[in-house]
């Protein structure tokens, strides 16, 4: 299996999740994404992080669907290396952009404040509505068992 090594370390587990739970991950997602859109404007450094936020949380939604869960330690950082082997080569890059602003995030709301640009805040923007909207096809496929 190829997320043995996760396992193996305890950086996630197996348990299955209630559809409730995965909705309301995707729920949560969708409205992350309509803080986000508003907040940017006003403030770059948390509309950035709720934006990122929403990646997280459909992320999370896609684990919850394949039956596992991240260990609570580290918990975004779990999340994204599940994802990167549950994606694959296709969106490799893209997983790649989302962990960096994992730590970009982590950044500029801990440590620096004003250290996002304009760019960077609607570039993760973007992405993220891109990607939420894929995961939601993507779990759509696999309630309705295509």
């Amino acid at each position: 299996m190829e997320y043995d090594e996760l396992l193996k370390s305890a950086r996630i587990r197996k348990e299955k999740v209630s559809p409730a739970e995965i909705e309301h991950a995707l729920d949560r997602a969708e409205r992350d994404l309509k803080t986000a859109r508003t907040l940017i404007e006003q403030d770059r450094d948390w509309g950035f992080a709720v934006a990122y936020d929403a990646v997280l949380q459909a992320s999370r939604a896609y684990m919850f669907a394949r039956g596992f869960r991240p260990a609570s330690n580290e918990s975004h950082k779990n999340t994204f290396a599940f994802m990167h082997l549950a994606m694959g080569k296709d969106y490799e890059e893209l997983m790649t952009y989302f962990d960096r602003m994992r730590n970009k995030r982590h950044q500029a709301i801990y440590e620096t404040a004003g250290l996002i640009t304009e760019t960077e805040a609607h570039n993760i923007l973007e992405k993220a509505e891109g990607f939420v909207a894929m995961i939601r096809e993507e779990l759509k496929k696999v309630t309705d068992g295509s």
